[in-house]
This record gives C-alpha cells, sequence and structure tokens, in this order.
C-alpha cells in the first residue's frame, strides 16, 4: 500500500508530457502521461485490481452542445423548460463536468472513464453521441481520440465504462461496437478473471483498453466486460461528510470475489442546490468543496 501511496504520490507531482515525434519521452523523469509504464517491477504483477487508477466523472463532458436538443436522460418537464434559450445556456453551465479533453485527461493520468451515450433524436444516420444533459462529441470522435494516445503510450491501460444508454435499439448498439472494435482492434482485452489481470500480462499480449458495458448486449461480444466487473456505488449527497463516510463504507465493503471498484468522490446536487446556485453552475457550487478530497493520497477520487 505504501508503494502505491508514492506512485499516486508522485503522479500529482509530476509534469503532464507528451512524447515527442520520435515517440520518445521528452524528459527521462516519469511523466503522467506513461505513469504505468514507470510503476517499480513488484506492482506491474499485482492484479490490476490492487492498484489505485485515477478516473473522472462524466469524463467527455468537457463540451456538451447548446445548440442541440435537451438529451433523452432529461425529465419532460426540463425539456419543456429547455425551449426558452436562456435555459439551455444555464443547463450547460450544470452539465459540464470536466475542463479537458480526452486526451488531455490522458496526459493528466486519467486511466477510467464514466462514459454515458445516446442517440439524437432525429438523426437519420444513427451516430451516437456521449451525452450529460446536452449532447457532447460523436463517440467515434472520442474513441479516436483516446486510440491516437495509447498508440503513442504502448503501456498505458484504460477502462471505458459505459454506464448509461439512451434511447438506443439494437441497431445503434451495433453500430457502437462496431466503432469500439475498429477504433481499437487488437488493443482490446478480452473479459476474464479480474485477479489474474496484471500490467504484464496485458503488456505482453499487448492489449490497453477494457471495455465495461452495462447492457445484456455484452454476452454477444467476448471483449465487452459486464457492468457488474466494476461496480460504482454513488453516494447521491451534497455533504461532503456524509460523501467521505460512504466512501470508507463501501471500499470496506467491496466485493471480494474478483471486480473492480469505482470510488465516486463526487457531490451530486439537488433540485434546491441548482436554484440557490443557479448562474454559478456546478464547479464553483460544488466542485470546489470536493476537490480536496479528490486529490488526498488517501482518499477516494479512483477505481481500484
Amino acid at each position: 500500500m505504501l508503494a502505491v501511496r508514492k506512485v499516486r504520490r508522485k503522479l500529482r507531482m509530476g509534469t503532464i508530457c507528451s512524447p515527442n515525434p520520435s515517440g520518445t519521452k521528452t524528459s527521462s523523469e516519469a511523466c503522467n502521461a506513461d505513469w504505468m509504464a514507470s510503476l517499480p517491477r513488484h506492482l506491474q504483477n499485482v492484479p490490476l485490481s490492487h492498484l489505485a487508477i485515477p478516473g473522472s466523472h462524466d469524463s467527455f463532458s468537457y463540451w456538451v452542445d447548446e445548440k442541440s436538443p435537451v438529451g433523452p436522460d432529461q425529465t419532460p418537464a426540463i425539456k419543456r423548460l429547455a425551449r426558452i434559450s436562456l435555459v439551455k445556456k444555464l443547463m450547460k453551465k450544470w452539465s459540464v463536468t470536466q475542463n479537458l479533453t480526452f486526451r488531455e485527461q490522458l496526459e493528466a493520468g486519467i486511466r477510467y472513464f464514466d462514459l454515458r451515450v445516446s442517440s439524437k433524436p432525429g438523426d437519420a444516420d444513427q451516430e451516437i453521441y456521449f451525452i450529460h444533459g446536452l449532447f457532447g462529441i460523436k463517440v467515434w470522435d472520442g474513441l479516436m481520440e483516446m486510440d491516437s494516445f495509447l498508440t503513442q503510450h504502448p503501456q498505458e491501460i484504460v477502462f471505458l465504462d459505459f454506464n448509461h444508454f439512451y434511447a438506443m435499439d439494437e441497431a445503434h448498439h451495433k453500430r457502437l461496437v462496431l466503432q469500439i472494435q475498429e477504433a481499437f482492434a487488437n488493443k482490446l482485452c478480452s473479459a476474464c478473471s479480474v485477479e489474474s489481470l496484471t500490467l504484464q500480462i496485458l503488456w505482453e499480449k499487448k492489449c490497453q483498453v477494457l471495455i465495461f458495458y452495462h447492457c445484456p448486449f455484452y454476452k454477444q461480444y467476448p471483449f465487452l466486460w459486464p457492468g457488474k466487473k466494476i461496480p460504482a456505488p454513488w453516494a447521491n449527497t451534497t455533504s461532503v461528510h456524509k460523501l467521505i463516510l460512504f466512501l470508507e463504507t463501501t471500499l470496506s465493503e467491496r466485493d471480494p470475489s474478483g471486480t473492480f471498484h469505482v470510488s465516486q468522490a463526487i457531490l451530486t446536487p439537488r433540485v434546491k442546490t441548482i436554484a440557490r446556485g443557479l448562474v454559478g453552475g456546478l464547479k464553483n457550487t460544488l466542485v470546489h468543496r470536493v476537490a480536496p478530497i479528490s486529490i488526498s493520497p488517501l482518499r477516494f477520487s479512483r477505481i481500484s
């Protein structure tokens, strides 16, 4: 555990960097973009589920389109209100939960991505988009951005957690899975025993991507891991104190039978929270309150 804490401390202090055109590091000092490759040898051979791995919430929502229709993840009442242009501008303040692109998050060391996807009403081509209240970028564009990073950093492993699907029928799921296959090809890791999976094993197989698919559709493809293999208990509170207690309890009670575990160090706004902080948005109302525990080396902003 001490070794893992040292690695996490190193991540916080490290420099965000990218490889130069030749593919080599820009500095002899390990950087966040290659933190997995830089782990001590003994950590390369422990199960991935025993490592603390940084992740982000609503990872895709660094950009949402306020000109798009309101997403099918919203209530009819919100959809009616959103006919007023000002409402969509306010929605954007509460829909954006990240300020870094996928590439920037990867370079910063993020390796777990919380993904929610949807088709768009009236779209004839069955395109799939990321969504959080409002529509974000196309899933295909996000996957290609990730694949580009992984090609340049062949020892980095990512967890892509597709946990919410909206307005998607079988044809949409098939399209999404095909895009995943086309984007990552041989980088995909087939579902297997969690406890047998280490960095060293993945490096030998040249696998870099674990796809978790919270839908029965996963049964049709060997590279789709069932959602139950990566539970993510949710505190659903605006209280930092209650959040800490929840995270401590759920982490201590995690299933020992071979799963990953996501500790969601996030505060969730209620209707009155949004009403009181309508103009300020999510960042100014809740993020600054929870940030200190999210970045603490002894806290929970991670998958493990």
